[in-house]
Parts: C-alpha cells; sequence; structure tokens
C-alpha cells in the first residue's frame, strides 16, 4: 500500500519510483458591472475566498474535455489559472502533462511534521457544450444558483477546493496537504492516473457533486466488445451459411438470462444489482447476403468485490456454453476498458471526520450514499488511499442547463476546510520566548 506513516509528512520512498511531492445561466439572469464579471478576475488577486465568486471565474475559462467534444478547449488554460492561484497563496506547484496540452495541477502546502497527510482530488474538465442552452462560460448568478457548464460537475467543488484549502492553511499544519486538480476525468481519468503514479498521501477526499452527501460506494464498469463470426451465403440459401446475427440474437437471451441472476441475488443495500446490457451492435453487408460478422459492444455495470477479471470469466463462461451448443458458433471478446467499484471502510478516519464536519456545517445528520455512475475515487482506492465523495447541490450535469447551489457551494468549502485541519492535525504552537 502507497500510504504514509501518520506520524510524519508526505516523503519520497526508497527505490519504488513515486515523487510524493519533493520538488452560464439562462437569459434573463441579470449583467453583471464589469468588475464584476467572472472572466475579469486575475488569479494573483488577494480576494477569490468566495467560493461562488472563484467558481463564477472557473466556469469562465472553457475547459471541455477534447475527446469528448470535437475542439474543446482541454485543460491547458484553467491549469495555468489554478497553477497561478496556488502558487501566489504560497503551495508548491508541480504540473504533470504526460500527454501534450492535457496537464493536471498538484499543489502543496508542507507541513511541520507529525499529522496525517490529506489530498483533496477535483476535475479540470468539463463535458461538451453542444445544445446547451445560452453562454454556458457566462458563471452567471441569479435565484441563488450559479449557471454554466461545470458549475454542478464539478467547478462549484473545485473552488470549494482552493478556498477551503487556502483558509485551512493559514494557520500552519502538522501534516502535509495536497491539492490535486486533475485532467480527463470525464473521459480516461489519465489525470489522477498520473497524479497517484507520482503522489500518494494518508487519505482523500475526491469532490464530486454528490448534493451534500457522503458518497461511500459506487458501482464499477467494464465494456467488451464481442465479434461473432459466421460464413456468407447467398440469402436464398441460407443453410449453406453461418448466421452471425442469429448468434447475436442467441447472445442477447443470454444476457437477459445473466441479467435475471443478478437481479436474483442479493442487494447492495446502497448500489442494488449489477446490470450488463448491449450498448451497440452492427452486423451484415447486404438485404441478400447471410450475415458473416456482428459486432456487439457490451456493457457490464459491477458491484463491489465484482472484479473485471471476474466479469470477463463470467462472459466467456456464457459465450463458451453458446459455443458448445450451437453449431458454427464462433466468437471473439475484448476487454475494452474496465473499472472496478467503489465502497469505503465506515470507520476510516477520513470518512468520520468528514462526516462530523459535513454535519457541523449543514446542522442536521448527514446520510451516505451510493452512486450508479464511476468515478476516480475507484482509482484513489486502487492506490492505497482510503478515500470517499462529496460535493455540492444543484443538477444538469452533461445536460443543457447546468447549475449549482450557492450555499453548497459555501457549506462545502466550510466543511473541507474543517476536515482539512481534523485529517492533517494543527501545527504545536511554537513556544514564545522571553
Amino acid at each position: 500500500m502507497a500510504n504514509q506513516r501518520p506520524d510524519r509528512p508526505v516523503s519520497p520512498a526508497p527505490d519504488d519510483g513515486v515523487d510524493r511531492a519533493t520538488p452560464a445561466g439562462p437569459a434573463d439572469g441579470p449583467a453583471l458591472p464589469a468588475e464584476q464579471r467572472a472572466d475579469a478576475l486575475d488569479a494573483v488577486d488577494d480576494g477569490h475566498l468566495d467560493p461562488v465568486v472563484l467558481a463564477a471565474r472557473l466556469i469562465a475559462i472553457e475547459s471541455v474535455n477534447p475527446d469528448l467534444a470535437q475542439g474543446g478547449a482541454g485543460e491547458a488554460a484553467i491549469a495555468d489559472w489554478c497553477a497561478a492561484w496556488l502558487a501566489g497563496r504560497g503551495f508548491e506547484v508541480h504540473r504533470l502533462e504526460d500527454r501534450p496540452g492535457r496537464p493536471s495541477i498538484v499543489g502543496i502546502k508542507r507541513g511541520t511534521g507529525g499529522g496525517r497527510s490529506l489530498m483533496l482530488n477535483a476535475h479540470l474538465d468539463t463535458v461538451g457544450v453542444d445544445g446547451y442552452e445560452c453562454d454556458p462560460f457566462a458563471g452567471q448568478r441569479h435565484s441563488g444558483r450559479l449557471w454554466g457548464r461545470g458549475a454542478f460537475d464539478t467547478k462549484g467543488g473545485l473552488a470549494a477546493v482552493l478556498v477551503a484549502a487556502q483558509r485551512a492553511t493559514l494557520t500552519p499544519l502538522a501534516g502535509d496537504l495536497l491539492v490535486t486538480l486533475v485532467a480527463d476525468e470525464e473521459f480516461g481519468s489519465l489525470g489522477t492516473e498520473e497524479v497517484l503514479r507520482r503522489f500518494s498521501a494518508d487519505a482523500a477526499i475526491v469532490v464530486e457533486p454528490s448534493e451534500l452527501s457522503l458518497t461511500v460506494c459506487h458501482r464499477g464498469f467494464a465494456w467488451f466488445e464481442l465479434t461473432l463470426h459466421g460464413l456468407a451465403a447467398h440469402g436464398s440459401m441460407p443453410a449453406l451459411g453461418v448466421d452471425a446475427i442469429r448468434h447475436a440474437g442467441l447472445v442477447l437471451r443470454a444476457l437477459d438470462d445473466l441479467q435475471a441472476r443478478l437481479d436474483r441475488a442479493p442487494a447492495h443495500p446502497l448500489l442494488g444489482h449489477g446490470s450488463v446490457r448491449v450498448s451497440q451492435i452492427a452486423g451484415g453487408t447486404d438485404a441478400a447476403t447471410v450475415a458473416a460478422r456482428c459486432t456487439l459492444t457490451i456493457e457490464r455495470r459491477t458491484l463491489p468485490g465484482q472484479t473485471p477479471d471476474a466479469t470477463e470469466a463470467e462472459l466467456r463462461h456464457l459465450l463458451d456454453g453458446l459455443a458448445r451448443d450451437t453449431a458454427g458458433f464462433s466468437y471473439e471478446l475484448t476487454r475494452l476498458v474496465a473499472r472496478g467499484a467503489f465502497e469505503a471502510d465506515p470507520t476510516w478516519p477520513v470518512v468520520r471526520l468528514l462526516a462530523e464536519q459535513a454535519e457541523r456545517v449543514l446542522g442536521r445528520p448527514i446520510e451516505p450514499r451510493g452512486e450508479p455512475y464511476w468515478t476516480d475515487a475507484g482509482l484513489v482506492l486502487e492506490a492505497g488511499i482510503p478515500c470517499l465523495l462529496f460535493g455540492v447541490d444543484g443538477g444538469g450535469p452533461h445536460a443543457p442547463v447546468e447549475w449549482a447551489t450557492e450555499e453548497s457551494i459555501r457549506q462545502v468549502a466550510d466543511a473541507l476546510e474543517g476536515t482539512i485541519v481534523a485529517v492533517c492535525g494543527a501545527a504545536p504552537a511554537t513556544p514564545s520566548r522571553r
């Protein structure tokens, strides 16, 4: 495991190759005065301790993931801005960019020693803006909401991370604080993977829009490409061929049977059941020819304990049964991408401490919840770092209108600030000399 000892700050581990940190809204929204426009705020200004103002500025920096939307700007501009913001506030800044034009930023405030290290993770990229209603980058504020692409997912949370980190470190901490602002979360998670190759911590909080709940688990997923091989023949003499499309029908029926078995299994208390489905299918060449080939894309959503290898073995067992029982059935199965499910241990200190701080800020008990989708928390946990997710309230992720409540952005910043101090510990007071 990559955790550091709780009684010392982050430091390089010998010979392991890991550098642990050594060197817009609806059209009827009110127009803002020029000095208050989101794009008028500079990263080195002394302000920006209102996370809503900061979030509006971040929305104004387009950071659409170019792997999702052709022509997307990527993370370079917002990474530059956040790096300047962190450097101007005394953070040690590292820029990671294995893939040119797709940088991630790590900002570190060193502790005095004797405390636990904490990693905060938020992503810089957003999904695309095709079909978005009005200006997606205006960062408008009205009706208690901040509007624009990324407001909910997750520039509101990103702003809360920055502000919380600055506030919490105005007084020295005992443990190290790492602020990791990552590229490519919305597509391939290249940024978090790159960060975890270089840095580690004793605990982590991944900021995603959890609607002010503690997300303590989420499903995993695996995508497979299944190619069925048949034998072409004239459509007037189908018995001379092997129909790959007919065999695809057998696969669909077998997957329905698998889904029924998944539904009969005991449900996870927060995630329910796993799922399997075909998301794409293509086959045949023309109306008069028996299909010699049919290709299906299969998606499997998994629960904690269901590993990618076990999921692939489950599919191969199903397909081998069809091959055994069906003349001419031939297949190739390729795993495209697979990510394991995530589940936090409720006894981890970071889970308990964040729950305590969130309840203090919200004034009510906070409920744990699970998410049906996958997040970078899965990678963080696989790297051996205890973690969970927490984030703002709002709506419209990946939708034509996106927003976050201003109150929740401030609440997340306050809860994170308290958690940073609770996890890392305040530095011992230096005795005064007389």
